[in-house]
């Protein structure tokens, strides 16, 4: 990959209703149906309603051949996110523009001294980043799949009991879940069978526990929305700002990013976890002025995934979007990613399914989604990796990026890579001319860089992988 598109990706980032169990019995999962069992359908569980999930639930609900199912806790869900979302997801999944709270066509990027760069000079004018809330986006595209045949269940799925031989037998798995009814707090404990399941469900997801996926490290993010003046508003109407420095978080960015009538206030960390709210300050303080005097309207913290699973598929179990770890470093972008995975496995599975006339293996989902999936996007993952070590690892190196940032040349690349998706940069000497400038770039961001702050977590650290 060039080098030029390695530094483009840094910087722009910042599932029934009648259950077949009582009489499908002793199906072989290579078989297909007899002629008998033609008018029986197989059952999906969707297990997550946000973007993966719903996409996912989306494409199985299309099929004649197959029940689909997806559960969520709660359908109004806002999930704590910075919201932005790539200009080719809109039109690669039909998104009205009502999802889009703001357009974002300028960004500032500032460094730990405060120096500023103005992003997005390189920008066409009808090119530009999608800010939304997560309740408005997550509930389009859930209401989507349920108008395609999905049945919902508003319940929150608590285990799943899993064969001894699920992958090598057409065994059923039994979603065990408390169903919710409007006007009450508890739930009436339900259980379903179901042929194949999704996990969509975040980065805690119950799925992969019961799949035994294996574990993986993770990020705290934490946001506050501030309700600001109509005034200051004014200044956020299509700019997003980005702050980095061990003050705001010492491996993260924090970020003030325009929503439909107060911005999202936020910041993360891996390594740090037990100091979140320290930084959250931090990155108001930073903010300063600009929204002062606004009222915190809602406080939102969610864990978010930093690799992959170790296990994706088992089974008849696949993960999806952040339940697989489908988050990228430095930007910590994940709703793109997180559709797409839904909807690139439920495609694939469907064309293994046949019609919904035969159940896939593991080998067979393994083969298909998961090496597309690795295909199209582990470059990216592996190098946004490496990217955040350099760059997000002290001071020096974050006032080196946020110089290297100027460069028309990066951010024309940069924007082109994220809205697209696609790794743009195709020019010899230019790339070559950025090597020569992140270099300079590094000598002065070390040498007039202040120290990072030392911090000691020694509990906290025995629990990462």
């Amino acid at each position: 990959m060039r080098f030029a598109a390695a530094i483009s990706l840094t910087s722009a980032s910042m599932a029934v209703a009648f259950s077949p169990s009582s009489f499908i019995g002793g199906r072989n999962i290579k078989a297909t149906k007899s002629c008998s069992t033609l008018d029986m359908k197989y059952t999906v569980a969707v297990v997550g309603g946000g973007p993966s999930g719903a996409c996912a639930a989306e494409i199985f609900a299309q099929e004649k051949g197959i029940d689909t199912y997806i559960f969520e806790r709660k359908m109004d869900n806002a999930k704590p996110c910075g919201g932005a979302i790539p200009l080719c997801m809109i039109g690669e999944f039909d998104l009205p523009e009502t999802v889009v709270d703001r357009k974002v066509r300028k960004m500032k990027l500032i460094s730990p001294k405060n120096v500023e760069v103005d992003i997005g000079e390189t920008l066409a004018p009808d090119e530009y980043i999608g800010m939304c809330r997560r309740e408005i986006l997550d509930q389009f595209l859930r209401n989507r799949a349920i108008e395609y045949g999905a049945k919902p269940i508003n319940g929150l799925v608590t285990s799943v009991d899993v064969p001894e031989d699920h992958k090598f037998s057409d065994s059923q798995y039994t979603i065990n879940y408390q169903e919710y009814v409007d006007g009450s707090n508890a739930g009436v404990p339900k259980s379903l069978k179901v042929d194949l399941i999704v996990g969509a469900d975040g980065a805690n997801s119950r799925v992969a526990k019961a799949m035994d996926a294996g574990e993986y490290n993770f990020a705290i993010a934490f946001q506050e929305r501030i309700k600001i003046s109509d005034d200051k508003m004014k200044f956020y109407e299509e700019m997003a700002e980005m702050y980095v420095g061990d003050d705001v978080s010492p491996d993260f960015y924090g970020w003030v990013f325009p929503k439909y009538d107060h911005v999202g206030v936020g910041t993360g960390t891996v390594v740090n976890r037990p100091a979140i709210k320290q930084y959250q300050k931090a990155i108001r303080d930073r903010a300063g002025d600009k929204i002062a005097g606004g009222k915190i309207i809602k406080v939102e913290a969610h864990p978010i995934p930093e690799n992959y699973r170790p296990r994706r598929v088992q089974g008849r179990i696949a993960l999806v979007g952040d339940a697989a770890g489908y988050v990228t470093k430095c930007s910590g972008e994940g709703i793109y990613f997180a559709a797409k995975s839904g909807r690139m496995a439920a495609q694939e599975i469907v064309k293994l399914m046949n019609g919904g006339s035969r159940l896939p293996t593991q080998a067979q989902i393994e083969e298909t989604y998961i090496k597309k999936y690795d295909r199209a996007y582990g470059p990216t993952y592996a190098v946004l990796d490496i990217l955040q070590k350099v760059f997000y690892s002290n001071n020096g190196a974050r006032e080196a990026f946020v110089e290297l940032c100027n460069s028309k040349y990066v951010q024309k690349v940069t924007f082109d890579s994220y809205l697209y998706k696609k790794v743009q940069g195709n020019n010899p000497l230019e790339d070559l001319k950025l090597l020569g400038e992140t270099i300079g770039c590094l000598i002065r961001g070390y040498s007039g860089a202040k120290p990072d702050a030392e911090f000691s977590n020694p509990v906290e650290s025995l629990k990462r992988l």
